[in-house]
Protein backbone atom coordinates (compact mmCIF):
# COMPACT_ATOMS: atom_id res chain seq x y z
CA UNK A 1 0.00 0.00 0.00
CA UNK A 2 1.45 3.39 -0.71
CA UNK A 3 1.95 5.54 1.91
CA UNK A 4 2.72 9.32 2.35
CA UNK A 5 4.78 11.54 4.36
CA UNK A 6 3.22 13.31 7.61
CA UNK A 7 3.04 16.63 6.94
CA UNK A 8 4.30 17.96 10.36
CA UNK A 9 6.88 15.33 11.90
CA UNK A 10 8.01 15.10 15.51
CA UNK A 11 11.45 13.68 15.18
CA UNK A 12 12.84 14.56 19.37
CA UNK A 13 10.41 15.58 22.09
CA UNK A 14 6.91 16.22 21.60
CA UNK A 15 4.52 17.26 24.52
CA UNK A 16 1.54 16.01 25.88
CA UNK A 17 -0.72 18.67 24.36
CA UNK A 18 1.10 18.10 20.86
CA UNK A 19 0.01 14.68 21.09
CA UNK A 20 -3.39 15.38 22.11
CA UNK A 21 -4.01 17.08 19.40
CA UNK A 22 -2.07 15.00 16.89
CA UNK A 23 -4.35 11.73 18.02
CA UNK A 24 -7.41 13.88 17.11
CA UNK A 25 -6.59 15.46 13.79
CA UNK A 26 -4.76 12.22 12.68
CA UNK A 27 -5.37 9.38 14.41
CA UNK A 28 -4.51 6.84 11.79
CA UNK A 29 -1.09 7.98 11.78
CA UNK A 30 0.11 7.85 15.08
CA UNK A 31 1.41 4.96 17.11
CA UNK A 32 2.54 5.10 20.88
CA UNK A 33 4.24 3.08 22.35
CA UNK A 34 5.08 2.12 26.06
CA UNK A 35 8.14 1.10 26.83
CA UNK A 36 8.28 0.69 30.54
CA UNK A 37 10.68 -1.86 31.91
CA UNK A 38 12.74 -2.51 35.40
CA UNK A 39 15.87 -4.30 35.41
CA UNK A 40 15.99 -6.11 38.16
CA UNK A 41 12.75 -7.20 37.46
CA UNK A 42 11.91 -7.73 33.68
CA UNK A 43 8.09 -8.55 34.10
CA UNK A 44 7.36 -5.61 35.45
CA UNK A 45 7.31 -3.31 32.68
CA UNK A 46 4.44 -5.16 30.91
CA UNK A 47 3.05 -5.90 34.53
CA UNK A 48 3.17 -1.97 34.50
CA UNK A 49 1.19 -1.72 31.37
CA UNK A 50 -1.61 -4.17 32.04
CA UNK A 51 -2.55 -1.78 34.65
CA UNK A 52 -2.08 1.62 33.39
CA UNK A 53 -1.30 3.09 30.33
CA UNK A 54 -1.98 5.38 27.05
CA UNK A 55 -5.16 4.37 25.80
CA UNK A 56 -4.49 2.86 23.00
CA UNK A 57 -0.63 2.51 23.53
CA UNK A 58 1.60 -0.72 21.77
CA UNK A 59 3.99 -2.36 24.32
CA UNK A 60 7.62 -2.52 23.75
CA UNK A 61 9.18 -4.80 25.79
CA UNK A 62 13.22 -4.22 26.00
CA UNK A 63 14.24 -8.06 25.91
CA UNK A 64 12.02 -9.30 23.78
CA UNK A 65 11.02 -6.95 21.08
CA UNK A 66 14.16 -4.71 21.20
CA UNK A 67 16.49 -7.03 21.87
CA UNK A 68 17.83 -9.46 19.74
CA UNK A 69 16.59 -13.08 21.81
CA UNK A 70 18.96 -14.78 24.12
CA UNK A 71 20.32 -18.20 23.77
CA UNK A 72 24.07 -19.34 23.27
CA UNK A 73 26.80 -17.06 23.57
CA UNK A 74 29.05 -16.99 20.81
CA UNK A 75 32.80 -15.59 21.07
CA UNK A 76 32.85 -11.47 22.19
CA UNK A 77 29.25 -12.43 24.05
CA UNK A 78 27.54 -11.60 21.14
CA UNK A 79 24.45 -14.11 20.66
CA UNK A 80 24.16 -16.25 18.43
CA UNK A 81 20.61 -16.06 16.64
CA UNK A 82 19.92 -18.23 12.65
CA UNK A 83 16.80 -16.42 11.44
CA UNK A 84 16.66 -12.81 10.20
CA UNK A 85 20.80 -12.16 10.47
CA UNK A 86 22.85 -12.19 14.16
CA UNK A 87 22.10 -9.52 16.38
CA UNK A 88 23.62 -6.01 15.36
CA UNK A 89 25.84 -5.92 18.88
CA UNK A 90 26.79 -7.94 21.47
CA UNK A 91 26.28 -7.48 25.58
CA UNK A 92 23.49 -8.14 27.78
CA UNK A 93 20.73 -6.25 25.64
CA UNK A 94 22.19 -6.82 22.29
CA UNK A 95 20.45 -5.30 19.19
CA UNK A 96 18.61 -7.70 17.04
CA UNK A 97 19.13 -7.01 13.57
CA UNK A 98 17.70 -4.39 11.16
CA UNK A 99 15.87 -6.59 9.54
CA UNK A 100 14.32 -8.79 12.85
CA UNK A 101 13.21 -5.11 14.37
CA UNK A 102 11.12 -4.58 10.94
CA UNK A 103 9.27 -7.63 11.69
CA UNK A 104 8.25 -6.63 14.80
CA UNK A 105 7.22 -3.27 13.75
CA UNK A 106 5.09 -5.20 10.94
CA UNK A 107 3.63 -7.58 13.87
CA UNK A 108 2.19 -4.34 16.05
CA UNK A 109 1.12 -2.75 12.52
CA UNK A 110 3.26 0.51 12.46
CA UNK A 111 3.82 1.61 8.94
CA UNK A 112 6.51 3.89 7.37
CA UNK A 113 3.47 6.86 7.10
CA UNK A 114 3.39 6.96 10.83
CA UNK A 115 4.33 9.25 13.28
CA UNK A 116 5.78 7.03 16.56
CA UNK A 117 5.77 8.97 20.15
CA UNK A 118 7.64 6.52 22.47
CA UNK A 119 7.20 6.82 26.38
CA UNK A 120 8.02 4.94 29.56
CA UNK A 121 7.70 5.88 33.17
CA UNK A 122 11.37 5.35 33.81
CA UNK A 123 12.75 8.74 32.85
CA UNK A 124 13.60 8.13 29.34
CA UNK A 125 15.80 5.10 30.48
CA UNK A 126 13.76 2.69 28.37
CA UNK A 127 11.78 4.59 25.76
CA UNK A 128 15.21 5.93 24.19
CA UNK A 129 16.32 2.63 23.04
CA UNK A 130 12.69 2.44 20.59
CA UNK A 131 13.34 6.12 19.44
CA UNK A 132 16.68 5.06 18.46
CA UNK A 133 15.92 2.07 16.81
CA UNK A 134 13.36 3.69 14.68
CA UNK A 135 15.69 6.44 13.34
CA UNK A 136 18.67 3.10 13.15
CA UNK A 137 15.94 1.56 11.31
CA UNK A 138 15.59 4.64 8.65
CA UNK A 139 11.84 6.36 10.17
CA UNK A 140 12.38 9.90 11.22
CA UNK A 141 9.40 10.75 12.66
CA UNK A 142 9.53 9.60 15.96
CA UNK A 143 9.13 11.62 19.64
CA UNK A 144 10.03 10.49 23.07
CA UNK A 145 6.60 12.23 25.23
CA UNK A 146 8.14 14.64 27.68
CA UNK A 147 7.44 13.54 30.98
CA UNK A 148 6.57 9.81 30.31
CA UNK A 149 3.76 8.39 31.36
CA UNK A 150 3.39 10.87 34.61
CA UNK A 151 2.76 14.06 32.59
CA UNK A 152 0.07 12.15 30.56
CA UNK A 153 -1.87 11.71 33.85
CA UNK A 154 -1.37 14.94 35.11
CA UNK A 155 -2.60 16.55 32.18
CA UNK A 156 -5.79 13.82 32.29
CA UNK A 157 -4.51 12.10 29.33
CA UNK A 158 -6.73 9.15 29.12
CA UNK A 159 -5.29 5.45 30.03
CA UNK A 160 -6.49 2.27 29.84
CA UNK A 161 -5.49 -0.99 31.52
CA UNK A 162 -5.47 -4.94 30.33
CA UNK A 163 -3.86 -5.93 26.43
CA UNK A 164 -2.53 -3.81 24.10
CA UNK A 165 -5.64 -2.98 21.32
CA UNK A 166 -4.27 -5.20 18.27
CA UNK A 167 -4.08 -3.67 14.89
CA UNK A 168 -3.20 -4.80 11.44
CA UNK A 169 -0.49 -6.50 10.16
CA UNK A 170 1.53 -4.04 7.84
CA UNK A 171 4.95 -4.03 5.76
CA UNK A 172 7.16 -1.44 7.36
CA UNK A 173 9.62 -1.29 5.14
CA UNK A 174 13.35 -0.37 6.24
CA UNK A 175 15.41 3.17 4.98
CA UNK A 176 19.25 3.87 5.01
CA UNK A 177 20.23 4.17 8.73
CA UNK A 178 19.83 7.72 10.42
CA UNK A 179 21.82 7.22 13.28
CA UNK A 180 25.34 5.29 13.79
CA UNK A 181 25.91 2.26 15.30
CA UNK A 182 29.38 1.78 16.14
CA UNK A 183 31.04 -1.56 17.45
CA UNK A 184 33.34 -2.84 19.96
CA UNK A 185 35.84 -3.48 17.17
CA UNK A 186 35.37 0.03 15.87
CA UNK A 187 35.62 1.64 19.30
CA UNK A 188 38.58 0.22 20.09
CA UNK A 189 40.42 0.81 16.95
CA UNK A 190 39.79 4.51 17.26
CA UNK A 191 41.42 4.47 20.83
CA UNK A 192 43.81 7.08 21.36
CA UNK A 193 42.29 9.50 18.11
CA UNK A 194 39.87 11.92 18.74
CA UNK A 195 37.11 9.54 19.67
CA UNK A 196 35.03 11.10 22.37
CA UNK A 197 33.47 8.33 24.78
CA UNK A 198 30.70 9.71 27.04
CA UNK A 199 29.71 7.19 29.77
CA UNK A 200 26.13 7.58 30.83
CA UNK A 201 26.52 4.71 34.27
CA UNK A 202 26.28 6.01 37.52
CA UNK A 203 29.82 7.98 39.09
CA UNK A 204 30.92 4.93 41.16
CA UNK A 205 30.29 2.03 38.32
CA UNK A 206 32.17 4.62 35.77
CA UNK A 207 34.73 4.83 38.40
CA UNK A 208 35.16 1.13 39.44
CA UNK A 209 34.33 1.85 42.54
CA UNK A 210 31.22 -1.00 42.28
CA UNK A 211 30.19 -3.36 39.56
CA UNK A 212 26.56 -4.77 40.30
CA UNK A 213 25.91 -6.51 36.71
CA UNK A 214 29.00 -7.40 34.88
CA UNK A 215 32.53 -9.24 35.72
CA UNK A 216 34.61 -6.31 35.07
CA UNK A 217 34.86 -2.98 36.98
CA UNK A 218 36.16 0.29 35.22
CA UNK A 219 35.21 2.19 32.44
CA UNK A 220 36.28 2.09 28.57
CA UNK A 221 40.07 4.28 28.58
CA UNK A 222 39.73 8.24 27.83
CA UNK A 223 36.07 8.06 28.78
CA UNK A 224 33.94 10.98 30.28
CA UNK A 225 31.35 10.37 32.42
CA UNK A 226 27.57 12.03 32.12
CA UNK A 227 24.86 9.62 34.12
CA UNK A 228 22.19 9.48 31.84
CA UNK A 229 19.87 11.54 34.39
CA UNK A 230 21.28 14.40 34.37
CA UNK A 231 19.26 15.33 31.22
CA UNK A 232 15.89 14.98 33.14
CA UNK A 233 14.64 18.05 35.57
CA UNK A 234 13.04 17.93 38.40
CA UNK A 235 9.44 17.44 36.97
CA UNK A 236 10.65 14.60 34.81
CA UNK A 237 10.63 16.30 31.40
CA UNK A 238 14.17 17.24 29.75
CA UNK A 239 16.28 20.36 31.04
CA UNK A 240 15.50 23.51 28.64
CA UNK A 241 17.57 23.43 25.49
CA UNK A 242 20.01 26.02 26.44
CA UNK A 243 20.68 24.27 29.43
CA UNK A 244 21.54 21.15 28.13
CA UNK A 245 23.97 22.93 25.74
CA UNK A 246 25.95 24.70 28.51
CA UNK A 247 26.10 21.30 30.37
CA UNK A 248 27.27 19.23 27.37
CA UNK A 249 29.76 22.37 26.27
CA UNK A 250 31.43 22.31 29.70
CA UNK A 251 31.73 18.21 29.35
CA UNK A 252 33.56 18.18 26.18
CA UNK A 253 35.68 21.07 26.69
CA UNK A 254 37.91 21.27 23.35
CA UNK A 255 36.82 17.85 22.76
CA UNK A 256 34.62 17.79 18.78
CA UNK A 257 31.15 17.01 19.53
CA UNK A 258 31.14 15.11 16.19
CA UNK A 259 33.25 12.42 17.34
CA UNK A 260 31.30 11.64 20.31
CA UNK A 261 30.49 7.95 20.70
CA UNK A 262 27.53 7.36 23.65
CA UNK A 263 27.98 3.99 25.68
CA UNK A 264 26.54 2.97 29.62
CA UNK A 265 26.29 -0.91 30.75
CA UNK A 266 24.13 -2.64 27.80
CA UNK A 267 23.49 0.22 25.30
CA UNK A 268 19.66 1.29 26.71
CA UNK A 269 20.29 4.23 29.17
CA UNK A 270 23.24 5.98 27.03
CA UNK A 271 20.41 7.29 24.48
CA UNK A 272 18.99 10.02 26.85
CA UNK A 273 22.48 11.56 26.81
CA UNK A 274 22.12 11.02 22.71
CA UNK A 275 19.08 12.54 22.82
CA UNK A 276 20.09 15.39 25.14
CA UNK A 277 22.46 16.25 23.00
CA UNK A 278 20.17 16.38 19.60
CA UNK A 279 17.62 18.51 21.86
CA UNK A 280 20.20 21.34 22.63
CA UNK A 281 21.18 21.48 19.32
CA UNK A 282 24.50 19.50 18.10
CA UNK A 283 24.17 17.34 15.66
CA UNK A 284 23.31 13.20 15.77
CA UNK A 285 26.08 11.62 17.25
CA UNK A 286 26.75 7.68 17.46
CA UNK A 287 25.79 4.52 19.55
CA UNK A 288 28.13 1.84 21.04
CA UNK A 289 24.97 -0.39 21.72
CA UNK A 290 27.62 -2.99 23.21
CA UNK A 291 28.71 -0.78 25.47
CA UNK A 292 30.41 -1.16 28.92
CA UNK A 293 29.17 -5.08 28.96
CA UNK A 294 30.30 -6.08 25.28
CA UNK A 295 33.68 -4.10 26.51
CA UNK A 296 34.57 -5.93 28.92
CA UNK A 297 33.47 -9.20 28.06
CA UNK A 298 37.01 -9.44 26.18
CA UNK A 299 40.05 -9.77 28.64
CA UNK A 300 42.51 -8.15 25.98
CA UNK A 301 40.42 -4.74 25.82
CA UNK A 302 41.86 -2.58 28.10
CA UNK A 303 40.09 -1.00 31.13
CA UNK A 304 40.93 2.22 32.96
CA UNK A 305 39.22 2.86 36.87
CA UNK A 306 39.21 6.35 39.00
Amino acid sequence: MATTPLTAAYTTLITVAQLQALQQSSPQQVMVFDCSFDLSKSAAGAEQFARAHIAGAVYANLDKDLSAPHGALSHGQTIAATDLGEPASGGRHPLPSRERFAVWLSQVGFRNDMQAVVYDRNGVNYAGRLWWMLKWAGHDAVAVLDGGLQAWQAAGGAVEAGEAVSHFQSNFELRPALRTLKTAAQVQQALGTPQTIIDARAPARYRGEVEPLDPVAGHIPGALNRPFTTNIAADGRFKPAAELRAEFDTLLAGHDPQTVVHQCGSGVSALPNLIAMEIAGYAPTALFAGSWSEWCSDPSRPVEKG
